[in-house]
């Protein structure tokens, strides 16, 4: 235990945002560099070392968390290295960007505010890349089986260096022109600089991992030719089929999916266009989806220099304690104020648009909504509170449906849908198809990035043991294995 009283003598620290009007200038991260180092060592302390650690349970990774606060703490910065990587590839991306199940299932945080799990594990891995404890892991002898893994966001990625270090040769392919999947053009650089991608890009290259950008498997190369060149394919394309919003005057120019409007801010900050060609600047911008993807609209909109910005979310706005319904050590729905929430907009809850207006040159004017209510179980417009409000940019980011099944992957392999669109598979993670696997987003359908690591991971010993007979790579969930909840 790191210190017996730390949950008694010291408080809840996290880690220290720029002020507003200087971050919202640049696209860096929004904390303060080095901030938490000064802190991290006694917010560690914090950690109770308690009999039954469910934030083991709360992380699908089963990550060892009081183990890695403990040597924080004592401030062995290797030692807690190790002790992160051994259940997580990519610490440096949870410990950014998880909403972190972990906290929310602390033990401490039944009657205290819980530990900052995410802060200490993000202190933890930039301190070894800055030591030097973060090096390739290459395998002492190689397999001969080759695997393919088609799509490099986080399951693709995690799934790649398991396969890499088991000894397998293996090739990531990717539809983008650059490696990382929704990680590197769905999250905003505010939240996570790319530059953490890019290190973990070289390592695993180190390491033995081939990349091809640019090709997306069913149009620009078919699953036949994919089956063909190699033993075992496994599929992490994501779920990319965006919520559509099928009302009048969708059709209006200015209307766009959170996920067209996103990556080209993206593609600014890498030197792909001086400005993005879908631009909030100037613009009155309503944001349609209270979610995390709403939020990185918000803050992306704030940057491009947006007149106003307006976020709208359909279901009432959530309590700021848990509720009776949602207890200890469920993963609570609580009102949330992000970074891009802090730096100004309208958020407004309980409305549903009805329709968009335009102008004579078909451009987004105004969005329509109107109050609603539950009634007896179902979603109710209340009458007499149409309004509308002025929009120019309007960002859909109501979720993903399920996987692309337009592209032909789906088709091409012959991969069984289960009831909810999401690729079918087994407790192994193998679909329908011989040596064709699913990790991710493809077949649990939308979720969180500490998810996707643990599926692929976990289908990686899948494709293992179908190459090799046996298999000693770790599988910390089931397909079928949920987040604990009421």
């Amino acid at each position: 235990m790191a210190d017996p009283k730390g949950f008694l003598t010291t408080g809840r620290e996290v880690a220290k945002t720029r002020p507003v009007g200087e971050r919202v200038k640049d696209w860096n991260e929004v904390y303060v560099p080095g901030s938490l180092l000064p802190i991290i060592s006694k917010q560690a302390g914090r950690c109770m070392d308690c009999g039954i650690p469910f934030c083991h349970n709360g992380c699908p990774l089963g990550n060892l968390i009081p183990e890695w606060n403990d040597y924080a703490y004592r401030e062995d910065w290797s030692a807690a290295s190790e002790r992160l990587h051994a259940t997580n590839n990519f610490p440096e991306f949870t410990g950014r960007l998880c909403p972190a199940p972990c906290e929310a299932a602390c033990v401490l945080g039944i009657n205290q505010p819980a530990v900052t799990i995410k802060n200490v594990e993000v202190s933890i891995i930039d301190k070894a890349w800055d030591g030097g404890d973060v090096r390739p892991q290459i395998p002492e002898r190689l397999s001969g089986k080759t695997a393919a893994v088609i799509g490099s966001g986080p399951a693709g990625l995690a799934a790649a260096q398991q396969l890499t270090r088991a000894g397998h040769t293996v090739v990531v392919y990717e539809r983008a022109d650059r490696i990382g999947g929704l990680l590197r053009y769905g999250i905003p650089e505010f939240k996570m600089e790319k530059r953490h991608i890019n290190r973990r890009i070289e390592q695993m290259r180190a390491e033995g991992t081939k990349f091809r950008t640019g090709i997306e498997i069913g149009r620009d190369l078919t699953a036949t030719d994919l089956r063909k060149r190699f033993d075992a394919v496994v599929v992490a394309a994501g779920a990319t089929t965006a919520r559509d919003l099928p009302v009048p005057g969708r059709e209006l120019k200015g209307i766009h999916q959170a996920m067209e409007y996103l990556p080209l801010a993206n593609k600014v900050v890498e030197g792909d266009f001086v400005t993005s060609p879908i631009s909030a600047e100037g613009k009155h911008v309503v944001v349609i989806g209270g979610g995390d993807t709403g939020a990185d609209c918000v803050g992306t909109a704030h940057r491009q220099g947006a007149a106003s910005v307006t976020q709208l979310e359909i279901m009432p706005r959530p309590g700021e304690e848990r509720a009776a319904n949602q207890p200890w050590p469920t993963f609570p729905m609580l009102y949330k104020v992000t970074s891009a929430h802090e730096e100004g907009g309208e958020r407004v809850y309980s409305v549903s648009t009805t329709h968009f207006e335009g102008d004579e040159d078909g451009n987004v004017q105004f969005l329509h909504l109107v109050e609603v209510e539950f009634v007896d179980g179902k979603l109710t417009q209340k009458p007499g509170t149409e309004r509308k409000i002025p929009a120019q940019l309007v960002t859909l980011a109501m979720g993903f449906t399920g996987t692309d099944v337009e592209n032909g992957l789906v088709a091409q392999f012959g991969l069984a849908l289960d009831e909810r669109g999401n690729i079918a598979r087994d407790a192994d993670f193998a679909t329908n198809v011989d040596g064709v696997f699913v990790a991710g987003d493809a077949g649990r359908g939308q979720s969180l990035i500490v998810w996707a690591i643990a599926e692929g991971r976990s289908a990686a010993r899948g494709v293992d043991r179908y190459l090799t007979g046996a298999s000693s790579l770790p599988a910390p969930i089931r397909p079928t294995d949920r987040a604990l909840t009421v």
